[in-house]
């Protein structure tokens, strides 16, 4: 159920039986040679309207522009100040709990996200809550598609060498499978990109030209990628159902 396909009648008639929506939070960001800048916003967006059709939960639109000024070296890469993406979700959040949702659940497909996410989590609650206690208080919960033990488990599974921690083979291979028409190749070089810290954005580039870190995103395949969005499908409605009550 997409909050963006309904009319206001229909959010108002799912109001009286819940009062829980799930928020997808992505980014526009490189992706190494074969990822799409788009991923995160892709993946979270797709695992959160799969859970929301299966679960009958009400699935905000995705925000698609997240913390990742790390990436500015790399060509269509696009960056918000934590201060400003804070900002902008909680205004998101706060109109939401203008209309009566309590239980707000941020879906998030960027690690750069996670930080900000929580304080904007925490400033959401101190804002709408002076005066409320009980069901009437709004709480938000903020879980990123890859934390689940199923599908922490399955990516072990599936990658036990060359998963890497940045264009990484299950978020491409998730991003095959919603779009088995834009599949990239390209030469890889070394197969699994090399391990280590940056500062910024220059000092990224440099020690990760092609974008990658530590990972063979040529493992990735649709087959893959649909096993990872029905075990995050599988985690995400526990783990809301858990949250709603």
């Amino acid at each position: 159920m997409q909050l963006a396909l309904c009319t206001w009648q229909e959010i108002d008639a799912y109001l009286t039986r819940s009062q829980g929506i799930i928020v997808p939070v992505g980014s526009t960001e490189q992706h190494g040679p074969t990822g799409l800048i788009g991923t995160d916003t892709i993946s979270a967006e797709l695992i959160a309207q799969r859970a929301g059709m299966v679960a009958g939960i009400l699935v905000a639109p995705a925000f698609p522009v997240g913390v990742a000024a790390h990436h500015m070296g790399f060509a269509g890469s696009m960056s918000l100040r934590p201060e400003t993406f804070i900002a902008a979700i909680r205004e998101w959040a706060v109109s939401l709990a203008q209309h009566g949702f309590r239980r707000i659940y941020f879906f998030n497909g960027h690690g750069g996200n996670i930080v900000s996410l929580n304080k904007a989590a925490l400033e959401i609650t101190e804002e709408v809550n002076p005066g409320l206690d009980g069901n009437d208080a709004l709480q938000c919960r903020v879980q990123s598609w890859w934390q689940y033990e199923n599908v922490h488990a399955l990516c072990q599974k599936l990658y036990p060498e060359g998963h890497g921690s940045h264009a990484t083979p299950s978020e491409v291979a998730i991003t095959q499978y919603a779009y088995p028409e834009l599949i990239k190749s390209a030469a890889l070089e070394p197969r699994i990109a090399p391990n280590g810290r940056f500062t910024n954005a220059i000092d990224y580039r440099a020690s990760f030209p092609d974008g990658r870190i530590g990972s063979d995103p040529a493992l990735a395949n649709p087959v893959d990628g649909e096993k990872l969005v029905s075990a995050a499908v599988a985690g995400l409605i526990v783990d809301y159902q858990r949250f709603v009550g």
